[in-house]
Parts: structure tokens; sequence; C-alpha cells
């Protein structure tokens, strides 16, 4: 008899709750079996569409949800009692629940699904934290033990260990910190004397992992992340049931492999990463999302998604992949495979413990440091060639493609008009709803947050007063604070081929110009939290001899460009990842003034974006095809040159 396939998703939503709607209806229609809600950056931190840091980035790499009216839209004609949703959201996961809740008629007994709910791979990696760690902690743990009791079938954290591996994890980092942050939640949650059965709180945590195209290695990794679970639920919180102690896990294969050039080789990747989380029945996923192929060049189509969603479905129904127990069992390369990555990660995960746990290695810079340096370490095998990625350092020839061929529109383009329909429609809620209701609700959310009080009915009672996203954030903003979180450059450097003639070529440009160092101020304008790229141009530039200077994610364009000045810098490098480019860019660059200082631009951008840039006068644009790190920082130091008209 052949075995239940895994829940089939895909990560979904954008422009607007009336067409993100569609589009679910239309995946569901097409044989998906869960939904993968992706929200906007205004949305996921804690923003109204009207706030100055939500300009330009309103419905564009998610769904924006400002409040229930919006909530109610997303999931209009969709029975919610029998659906299994994921919801990619963190620091206001509690929020976008109780809309959920409450959208859904207030009966949280009935609902299947997922928050992911874990603060601490936003400090690391993706950047949409909003408060310290004390109170991100108090939040997921309030979740989690608000659900055990209230909505049973609802899995309230998905320890999400998959961006760990997009900053640059190691299998062994990727197990073990993801474990680390587990065992941070576990203990919080035990402390509550509001959780009576913690063998539940313990089966309904769940893991978010991410799979590359070393699949064989990263199957190895889940057997050895199942053992690991295993063993910790049993021997640190005494469960003893089997079945309470297994892994649950979903995936998204890896996105950070996808290429901008010969995009269509992504297909094979994306199915190589599928066979390292479903070849293993031991150690299988239970919902898989795919990415599409087309991700590396920008926001992917319905039809895109479709393909993505068909190759699960072949693997799952066509193949005979189901039929059979655990292929592995007994092979003695994967024992000892499994075996070296479980060692590893046990090794680290007691490192981590030593310090204190993981808020303290996050707070000391040392988990940010660890992964900055292992995805520099990454981008010079990578540069070197000693790690081959096709048709970008090896087989780079390539015939003309008709996926991506001019008339194709290989990507979806989220319309301008967005954002003013996002705030007219914000608008008019607030003009509709009771403030004194309103006010009323905040108040209490306040008072409670100054107690020990559980937030989740204090946050459900502010949906349904009419409370907005970026309201509900504030008052916990304005209670907890917010929170910058180390950039993890400091120290790192890895050395690539060619630094030496870079070197010499910043050293002569300063002498050139004076004596000091060059200054280059990098900046992430808006609410894109993806900083890999950003950290890594920051570790080269410092090490062939260029001052940098990088405050980190979340900085208005006005604020930047007021450092740039400010400091006196040479060049100013932004890095957007977003879609929100053109905007952010020409908010900065107004911001600059008559100031003579070149920009230089770095993201997910279209060619005829670039030329747009480029016309405005932007220097250079480099988008994922420019992967020679070494190169781009030579190409700023001719930036720089030619900027103060000094020769060759």
């Amino acid at each position: 008899m052949a075995d239940r396939p895994w829940l089939m998703r895909t990560y979904a939503g954008h422009s607007s709750p009336a067409r993100s709607n569609e589009l679910f209806r239309r995946n569901l229609s097409k044989g998906q079996t869960g939904l993968s809600v992706a929200f906007d950056l205004p949305t996921q931190t804690g923003y109204d569409p009207d706030h100055e840091l939500a300009r330009g980035e309103v419905g564009r790499v998610g769904v924006p949800v400002a409040h229930l009216g919006d909530m109610r839209t997303l999931f209009d004609g969709i029975d919610l009692s029998a659906a299994n949703t994921s919801m990619t959201i963190n620091a206001p996961a509690m929020w976008l629940f109780a809309l959920y809740v409450s959208a859904a008629g207030g009966d949280a007994s009935r609902l299947s699904g997922t928050t992911q709910n874990d603060i601490i791979k936003e400090y690391l990696s993706r950047g949409t934290h909003i408060f310290p760690p004390g109170p991100s902690l108090r939040l997921t743990a309030d979740l989690v033990a608000w659900s055990v009791r209230h909505a049973p079938k609802w899995n309230p954290m998905n320890v999400c260990s998959y961006h760990l591996q997009e900053a640059g994890a190691t299998p062994v980092q990727e197990v073990a910190f993801a474990l680390a942050t587990a065992i941070a939640i576990l203990d919080e949650v035990r402390a509550r004397a509001e959780v009576t059965d913690f063998a539940a709180v313990v089966q309904r945590i769940s893991f978010f992992v991410n799979a590359g195209v070393r699949f064989v290695e990263e199957m190895c990794k889940m057997r050895a992340f199942t053992q690991l679970w295993d063993e910790i639920t049993r021997d640190r919180y005494g469960i003893e049931d089997p079945k309470a102690r297994r892994l649950r896990y979903g995936v998204q294969v890896n996105s950070l492999g996808l290429t901008e050039a010969q995009p269509e080789n992504n297909v094979a990747r994306i199915v190589l990463e599928l066979l390292g989380v479903t070849l293993s029945k031991d150690a299988r996923a239970r919902a898989v999302q795919l990415p599409a192929w087309n991700e590396a060049l920008g926001l992917p189509r319905p039809w895109d998604q479709q393909w993505s969603l068909r190759i699960q479905q072949i693997l799952a129904f066509e193949s005979d992949l189901l039929h059979y127990g655990d292929l592995f069992a007994g092979s003695h390369v994967v024992e000892a495979k499994t075996a070296e990555i479980a060692d590893g990660a046990r090794a680290e995960l007691d490192r981590v413990l030593e310090m204190g746990g993981v808020v303290a290695a996050v707070e000391s810079g040392y988990l940010k440091s660890a992964l900055v340096s292992s995805h520099a370490e990454r981008r010079r095998r990578v540069e070197s060639g000693e790690e081959v990625v096709v048709g970008v350092n090896k087989y780079a020839e390539t015939e003309p493609s008709p996926l991506t061929a001019a008339g194709a529109a290989p990507i979806e383009q989220v319309d301008p008009a967005v954002e003013a329909a996002a705030i007219a429609s914000l608008k008019e809620w607030r003009q509709d709803r009771s403030q004194s209701a309103v006010d009323d609700a905040l108040a209490e959310l306040r008072r409670a947050c100054r107690t020990d009080e559980n937030l989740v009915d204090v946050s459900i009672a502010c949906a349904l007063a009419g409370v907005t996203t970026g309201e509900w954030a504030q008052a916990l903003r304005e209670e907890f604070g917010e929170y910058r979180a180390p950039t993890g450059i400091a120290g790192v450097s890895a050395d690539g081929g060619g630094l030496a003639d870079v070197r010499a070529r910043v050293a002569a440009t300063s002498a050139e110009l004076g004596g000091r160092k060059l200054r280059l101020l990098l900046g992430k304008p808006g609410l894109d939290g993806h900083s890999n790229g950003v950290e890594q141009i920051a570790v080269r530039a410092r090490d062939c001899g260029f001052e940098v200077i990088y405050q980190g994610i979340r900085l208005t364009p006005g604020q930047v460009a007021a450092a740039a000045i400010e400091e006196d810098v040479d060049l100013v490098g932004l890095s957007i990842l977003s879609g929100a480019h053109l905007q952010a860019v020409a908010d900065v660059m107004a911001g600059l003034g008559d100031a003579d200082i070149p920009v230089i631009v770095g993201g997910i951008i279209p060619p005829e974006d670039e030329r747009t840039l480029l016309a405005t006068g932007v220097a250079r644009v480099f988008t994922p095809k420019d992967y020679a790190l070494t190169e781009i920082i030579n190409e700023l130091v001719t930036v720089v040159r030619q900027a103060n008209n000094l020769q060759d």
C-alpha cells in the first residue's frame, strides 16, 4: 500500500488580498493540497501601507494585510476549517494569527496550519525582526502556549533553518542553530504555569528546512536532524512517547542556488533538491513547496508556480517512490555521512548552549559572524571554480532561451497602482471603524504587555475592534522597544583570487585623492532585510582596502542619503532585493541632491529596470549573474576614478 503524499504547497501572494485570493483558488483547483501565504514586507515588519518605510514595498514580495477586512478578503470563499494554511510571518505572527482566527469566526479548534513564528533566524538572515530578543521570545511562547490549549491542530511555531542555509550555514550549522532555537522556545514555554501538557507542546513544534542541490548530503542532514530531535526531546525534556518525539518538518528547496544565468537549468536543480527531502521515508518531509525556475529573475507567474506543483505531483503520483520503505536503511555510506553531520551538530549545539543559549549567541554576534564567514567561504569556492555552478562559472556558453526571449514576459509585474489602492483601502477602513473601540483595545493591549498575561486574547480583541497591523505593532514597539541585530561583518575575511591587484588599485586611487581611505557606504533602503549579498560585498570591499560604512537594514532613503553626505563617502552602494529598486533608488538620489556622490545598485533587477536606473544616473547595476566579488569591487574603484576624473 502506497504512503500518503506530503502536503503540496506553493508560496504565493502579491499585489492585494483580492488578487492573492484568486491565485489561492486557482492553485487549489490544480491539485495543491495546502496554502502557503507570502506577506509583503510592510506586513512582515509591522507597518501599514501608508508608513514612510512602506513606500515602494506594498504588495511586492507578498500580500499586504493591514486589518481584518484584508484577511477576510484574502480567504474569501475558502473553508478555513478544511484548509491547511502556512503563514510565513514572524515578528507579528501573533497578530496575523489573531486576524486569521477572527476571519475564521473565532473557533480556533477547527484550524489546521502553521505560523512560522521563528524570530531568531530573522536576527540572522531575513531581517524582519521588530522587537528585542526577550520580548520576542515572550510573543512566541505566548502563541505556542495559547495554541496548544485552544488550537490543537495548529503548529504555532515552525523553527526555520531554511534562511540559515540561505545566509551561508553549512549542514552542521543549519541543524545545530535550528535545534538551539527550538530549545530556547521549549525552555521558555516549559516555565509557563498555563502549560499543563508539555508533551503536547513538543508535538506541535515543527521545522521548516532548506534542501540544496547536494541532495545526498541533504538527505543525510535530515536523517541526522531526525535523530538529534529524538534525543533532545527524550533526554532533555523527558518525552516518552516516540510519536511525540518525531521530527515533523516542511521544506522549500534552495532558492540561493537558483541562477539568473541560464535559468532553465534551475528546473533540474529544483528536482534534485526535492529528492533530498523525499527519497528517505524515515526522514521524509511532511509538506513541500518548490520555488519557480525564474525566481532569480523576479516574481514568478501562475504558470511558473504550476510547473513547480506539477514536479511534486509527478514524483508523488507517477513514480513508485511512495510504494517502498526507506531506501537507505542499512547503507554504510548514508549512515557514515549521517553520523558525521550529527556529531558535528552536537558539538556546535553544545558550544551555543555553553554561551548561554541561542539568544546570547545572537546578542554576542557569534551566530551572525559564523554565517557570514561560511557564506564568504562558499563565495570563494564559487569564484575560484572549486564549486561548480553550471551556466555561471562553467559551461557558460548557451543558446538563446525561448523561456526568456523578448516578448515572453518571464516574470510577473506588480502594478505600481497597488500601493495607492492599499492606502485608499486603509483610509476607508479607518473611517468606517469605531475609533473609541480601537483606542480601548490598544489600551488593553498595552496594559497586558506590562504584565505576564498571555497576549493572544487581547490581540484577537484588537483584530475584532478594527486595529491595523501598524497600530498593533506600534503599541508593542512603544512597550518593548525595537532591535537592531549585529551585522556580523566585523572580523570576517575571505581571501579570493585577484585581491592583490585590486588592493593596489584602491591604494593608488586613495593616494591620488589625497591619501585618506576610499569610503564606501552600503545601504539597504526600505524594508528588504535580505542582507547576505551586501554583507559579502562589505567583507570583500574591506579586504580590498575600502573603509566600509554599513549600518544594517531598514533605513529610510533619507537616512541613507544623509549618512552618505555626513560621512563624506566616495561611493554609495544600494542593495534592494524586494523589487522596490526604482522607487528606493530615486528617493536616495533625491536625498543626495547636489552632492556629487556616485551610486551603484545591486539586486534582482530585470533588464528593463536596469536600463531605467542607468538612464537616471546610477553608475553601475549588479544582478545575481555578477558572482565574482573581487571583480565587482574592482569595478567600484573604476566608478570612483571616473567620478573624480582620474586616468587609469
